[in-house]
C-alpha cells in the first residue's frame, strides 16, 4: 500500500511538478501579498488617522473617521480581489477550461440575482454611501427610522449604537434618507417660551445675554462655532410668547450645550424675576345642592 502511494506521488511529481510548484507558489504569493497589504494599510491608518481623529479641528476628526472606513472596506476588496485572482490562475496552471465554469457562473448569478436581490442592492448601496461619504464611523445619525453613532460601516449593513446601548443593524439598501447629525456643525435652536405679560424687548436682551456669557466661558467657549444670534419672536403660542434664539456649536457637543444653557436660562430667568408659563387646571368644588324632587 505504501509503495503505490509512494509510486502515485512520484508519478504525479514527474508528470505534474511544474503544476505542483506553480500552485503552491501562487497560494503562498498570495497570502504574502494579502498580510502585506493589511500591514501596510494599519501602518498607515496608525500614522495617519489616529493624528487626524486626536485634532482639535472637527474636519481633522471627521477626516480620521472617514479615512477608518474606507481603510476597513479596503481591507475586505483586497482580500477578495486577491483570492479571485488566485482561483483563476490555478485553474489556468491546470489547465481546467474556465468556459463551463463562465456558463454554470451566469445561470447561478442570475438565480441568485433574483432569490438575493436585497443583498445586491445592500452592496450597492454600501458602496455608494462610503463613495458619496454621507457618514463615517463615529458620527450619529438617522437612517432607517433608527438613531444613534456608526460603529461600523459593512458592504451589506450599517451598525450604529444607541443611547441606551442598543445595537441596530441597519441593512444599507433600506436606506432612503440618511440625516447625519454631526457633519461640519451643529445648530441649537432654542426656543425660550414667556408669558404674555412679559415685556418681550427685555426678554430677548436676557435671554441673548446668558447666551453670550455662556459661549465666553473658559469650559465652553472652543465648543462654539459662531457666536448665538437671537432670531426674534417666534411664535405666538396660546398661553406663550415663544422666542428663538440659534447657537451654532461643535456637532458632538450639541446635547451638552443644550442641557447647560437650558439649566442656566431658567436659573436666569427666576432672577429677572420672567415667568415661563406653565399648563394648569383650576378645580372649583361646589356645595351639596338641593334636591329639586
Amino acid at each position: 500500500m505504501a509503495e503505490s502511494i509512494g509510486e502515485f506521488l512520484s508519478t504525479l511529481w514527474t508528470e505534474r511538478g511544474f503544476e505542483i510548484l506553480a500552485t503552491v507558489g501562487t497560494f503562498v504569493g498570495a497570502l504574502i501579498l494579502i498580510a502585506a497589504i493589511r500591514r501596510a494599510l494599519d501602518r498607515w491608518k496608525r500614522r495617519v488617522t489616529v493624528k487626524l481623529m486626536e485634532s482639535d479641528a472637527y474636519h481633522d476628526r471627521e477626516r480620521g473617521q472617514r479615512l477608518v472606513t474606507l481603510t476597513d472596506v479596503a481591507r475586505l476588496v483586497t482580500s477578495i480581489v486577491v483570492w479571485s485572482v488566485v482561483v483563476l490562475t490555478i485553474m489556468g496552471i491546470w489547465g481546467i477550461p474556465m468556459t463551463p465554469f463562465v456558463a454554470v457562473g451566469a445561470t447561478i448569478g442570475i438565480a441568485v440575482g433574483f432569490g438575493a436581490q436585497d443583498v445586491v442592492r445592500d452592496v450597492i448601496a454600501g458602496f455608494l454611501i462610503l463613495l458619496e461619504n454621507q457618514y463615517a464611523i463615529g458620527d450619529v445619525v438617522t437612517i432607517a427610522g433608527v438613531d444613534g453613532t456608526v460603529e461600523s460601516i459593512r458592504l451589506r449593513t450599517t451598525v450604529l449604537r444607541d443611547i441606551s446601548g442598543n445595537v441596530h443593524h441597519v441593512p444599507n439598501g433600506q436606506i432612503k434618507v440618511a440625516s447625519n447629525l454631526t457633519s461640519d456643525f451643529a445648530r441649537y435652536v432654542a426656543d425660550i417660551p414667556v408669558s404674555y405679560d412679559t415685556d418681550v424687548d427685555r426678554a430677548m436682551e436676557v435671554i441673548l445675554d446668558e447666551a453670550m456669557a455662556m459661549a465666553a466661558a473658559p469650559e465652553w467657549s472652543k465648543k462654539f462655532v459662531e457666536e448665538p444670534a437671537m432670531l426674534g419672536v417666534n411664535e405666538l403660542a396660546d398661553s406663550s410668547v415663544n422666542i428663538r434664539l440659534l447657537m451654532t456649536v461643535v456637532t458632538e457637543d450639541r446635547w451638552s450645550i443644550k442641557r447647560e444653557f437650558l439649566r442656566r436660562i431658567k436659573n436666569r430667568l427666576d432672577d429677572e424675576q420672567i415667568e415661563i408659563p406653565y399648563a394648569y387646571m383650576n378645580i372649583v368644588i361646589q356645595g351639596d345642592r338641593p334636591d329639586p324632587a
